[in-house]
């Protein structure tokens, strides 16, 4: 399976649970299963890391050779993610609301036995249209997708610290 980031698992992960200074062996481990082929991030979602400015911003530019995903997604597959798992005929506010998340989602249709979106966004099935959440599009268009804790059990993250 090939795991598919949206930015908001390393903006979280860095400011909540996993900061670059504090739990380096979190990002040493995020880098050694992007070189095994099991994580990438779309270059949209790595573009809104890069629009930061701090140590985040920093590791992935240093990185970004590794994780970046280097595929450019179909037109018509970010269309299909908009039009079936959002709604047909956005306005300009919505689609600038929903911003680069069909492009995530459309990278996991390429393959979608194999590839799963890793989102922090939660469920919400009641929401329509641009208000949709990412689990709840990927439901619709028969995509996998997990939080970022699923993908840590998935991948056997470990900091193998010795106490």
């Amino acid at each position: 399976m090939l795991y598919l980031l949206d930015a908001n698992v390393l903006i979280t992960a860095n400011r909540d649970y996993y900061p670059l200074s504090k739990v380096p062996e979190f990002w040493e481990w995020l880098l050694h299963v992007a070189e095994q082929n099991f994580v990438r991030m779309p270059s949209e979602m790595c573009h809104e890391i890069l629009m930061g400015n701090d140590d985040l911003e920093n590791w992935l530019k240093k990185n970004k050779q590794q994780i970046q995903l280097d595929e450019i997604i179909q037109p018509d597959l970010v269309r299909r993610v908009t039009n079936e798992g959002y709604g047909a005929l956005l306005d300009e506010v919505e689609v600038e609301k929903i911003g680069n998340d069909p492009f995530l989602i459309a990278y996991c249709l390429v393959d979608q036995q194999n590839r799963c979106v890793v989102t922090t966004e939660a469920s919400k099935p009641n929401r329509e249209r641009a208000n949709r959440h990412i689990p709840d599009v990927c439901q619709v268009l028969g995509i996998h997708s997990c939080n970022t804790f699923e993908l840590l059990r998935s991948l056997n993250f470990s900091t193998n610290r010795k106490n």
